[in-house]
């Protein structure tokens, strides 16, 4: 099947080659059409009007919970909406980290991390005294399990994880890591899955994790929706930290009481046709099957590792790493990374250069920045083809 077909972006851009989806990914045409359609026949402030139209407004918005539940097998009322991978992880730093650990409690966190998952608890080590460590990584760019195991102690209160590495496509073995967490200590795992989610199949009870973040719009969903998933014992005790309407219990003159739910946390005005979208983005991945999606990616992965193997001056980073992500990261040999992509992006190819957001895996590769190239279902072997004349014509420029 062709699927570049079903994103309107294509036929809008007929000689676009878009090699970016680790930043963002397109919308298939049943993400726009869902809505438009809300925002058309059903939009309104959702828990609030007893009219047809709020109703509906609100129906759509738990379904949409629900879909999300079914989608990593959780359950809907572990299932809280933010605008993304970002807000999910600075509302678990307030909500959970600034009230649950102590002065001397270490936080253990993947050198590979994006600066999403990292910031927010240098922020958190830093109020309230706790050591933050860092995981090391393998020559492959895998997961040091053994550096993991030699760090983790009766101290380690947290470990937080990418599961796949936005900058190189290293997918780390969780499940690993979560068994090695659970055997040594009692700390809670963080899974952050905004670059896995829409490649692999994410069981959060399977995977024993306690806390789950993601972004609606790599997932071929819409920019400003996402979700955090909290384990139902612990998001009973967190405490809500957006205060103000739909979030309370009883509210009287000198003070509030907050609900108990997810509803906590759900302060204001929901962005309810971003929840529709990613809906709609869910059955599109479903309806082609992730196991279908992994194959194809797969596919165009290994095509474009062995084609960019074979040109001159092109150095890959963590190539060989057992699982990844359709993600590759690479440099040009005496070419800085913005000259590469101001080439390729002259001949209408998008890829992404600088450090990523990951700026301490950088320094831990000994390079200041890179070029990555990220594909999707929508991206072709023609791409691949198009992006190789690409860094051949950066060749004959630049070297």
């Amino acid at each position: 099947m062709n699927y570049k077909e079903l994103f309107p972006i294509f036929e809008n851009n007929e000689e676009l080659v878009y090699l970016d989806t680790a930043a963002t990914s397109q919308k298939p045409k049943s993400v726009l059409e869902a809505v438009w359609n809300y925002n058309v026949n059903h939009n309104a402030n959702p828990n609030r009007g007893g009219y047809k139209l709020g109703i509906k407004s609100t129906n759509l918005f738990l379904e949409g919970k629900k879909k999300v539940a079914d989608f990593i097998n959780a359950q809907s009322g572990e299932i809280i909406f933010t605008k993304g991978t970002t807000e999910s992880l600075n509302l678990l730093a307030y909500s959970y980290g600034l009230n649950e650990l102590r002065e001397g409690d270490e936080i253990l966190v993947g050198i590979s991390s994006h600066h999403s998952n990292l910031v927010p608890w240098q922020e958190v080590a830093k109020k309230l005294g706790c050591k933050l460590k860092y995981i090391d990584l393998k020559a492959d760019g895998d997961l040091d399990l053994e550096d993991l195991s030699e760090k983790l102690n009766g101290n380690t209160k947290l470990v937080t994880i990418s599961h796949g590495v936005n900058a190189t496509g290293v997918i780390h073995p969780i499940k690993d890591l979560v068994s090695l967490v659970r055997e040594k200590t009692e700390a809670k795992v963080i899974l952050d899955a905004a670059q896995t989610i829409s490649h692999i199949k994410i069981d959060v009870k399977e995977l024993d994790i306690d806390f789950l973040v993601f972004s609606g719009h790599k997932m071929f969903g819409p920019m400003g929706i996402g979700g955090l998933y909290v384990r139902k014992e612990i998001i009973e005790k967190m405490k809500p930290f957006l205060f103000g309407g739909d979030m309370i219990e009883f509210v009287e003159r000198k003070g509030s009481t907050y609900r108990t739910d997810f509803q906590k946390f759900e302060g204001g005005t929901q962005n309810v046709e971003g929840v529709v979208g990613l809906s709609a983005a869910i059955d599109f991945i479903e309806e082609i099957g992730l196991e279908n999606i992994r194959s194809y990616e797969g596919e165009i992965l290994n095509y474009a590792i062995e084609k960019l193997k074979d040109l001159e001056g092109v150095k890959l980073y963590c190539e060989e790493a057992p699982h990844k992500t359709p993600v590759i990261a690479f440099n040009i040999e005496g070419v800085h990374p913005h000259d590469v992509a101001q080439v390729l992006d002259l001949q209408n190819i998008a890829i992404r250069t600088g450090h990523h957001c990951t700026q301490p895996l950088m320094k831990y590769l000994e390079i200041p920045s890179c070029c990555r190239a990220s594909f999707s279902i929508y991206n072709t072997f023609d791409d691949i083809d198009k992006l190789v004349e690409g860094l051949e014509k950066v060749n004959s420029y630049f070297r």
